[in-house]
């Protein structure tokens, strides 16, 4: 036991890992990383919805305007100025740990490339087409629910695709206000270096956030062939 225990400790010392110990730690905490696993990319998808919801509200309300569509721009690339950490660390005062918080932040972070897409799909709408639609009848609003969102909708998807990528990786430094997902179980391991099943937990975390990431980029491929008509995709 004793030599088992000493060479443990010198694996880790060391910097080497037994594969034998990532499988052990999957194998004891299945339950533990299939709910965190869960809460992960729940919190994210319902972040990015909500900031699909923000973003395209303030892109149909400026793409118009040139000085409008700046301002929009400029003000969601400033809130990705700001670390995460920072940000996280000024809302916890105002709203404590937990989930407000990190929907707030992970909001925040996601409306940059939807705003931004969104406009540039609505400005590149050929003029033609609206006024062709305009001609036979329909109304501003129907022209743009019916006409303009759905040209642009391949843009809007590509930046919610973005969006959902940032926040991934977002969400698990969200561990530091007591977010839901795979982050506390990183920040768990982090904090353990030197135990046998730090490093374990912190690379068991960090991978799984890193093949979600890819599974919902994958599904955004399938939505976008999906709802694009292929005269759109073409």
């Amino acid at each position: 036991m004793s030599r088992q225990c000493q060479r443990s400790g010198l694996r880790f010392r060391t910097g080497r890992l037994d594969l034998n110990d990532i499988w052990d730690f999957i194998s004891n905490r299945r339950s533990q990383l299939v709910t965190d696993s869960y809460l992960h990319v729940s919190a994210v998808i319902q972040c990015v919805l909500l900031a699909t919801v923000i973003g395209v509200v303030v892109g149909v309300a400026v793409y118009r305007s040139p000085a409008g569509s700046a301002l929009a721009t400029a003000l969601s690339s400033a809130i990705l100025t700001v670390p995460s950490f920072a940000l996280l660390g000024l809302l916890i005062p105002l709203f404590g740990l937990g989930v407000v918080p990190t929907v707030i932040a992970l909001t925040l972070y996601s409306l940059l490339p939807i705003i931004r897409n969104t406009i540039v799909g609505l400005a590149a709408v050929d003029p033609a087409i609206t006024d062709a639609a305009k001609g036979i009848g329909m109304n501003p609003w129907r022209v743009l629910g019916r006409i303009e969102l759905v040209l642009a909708w391949p843009s809007i998807l590509t930046g919610m695709r973005v969006s959902t990528q940032l926040a991934m990786g977002i969400l698990a430094i969200a561990a530091y206000a007591k977010g839901p997902g795979l982050g506390n179980l990183i920040f768990s391991g982090l904090s353990r270096i030197g135990s046998p099943t730090a490093v374990p937990q912190a690379l068991v975390g960090t991978v799984l956030v890193v093949i979600l990431a890819l599974i919902l980029d994958a599904i955004y491929v399938v939505i976008g062939k999906l709802t694009t008509s292929k005269g759109i995709r073409d």
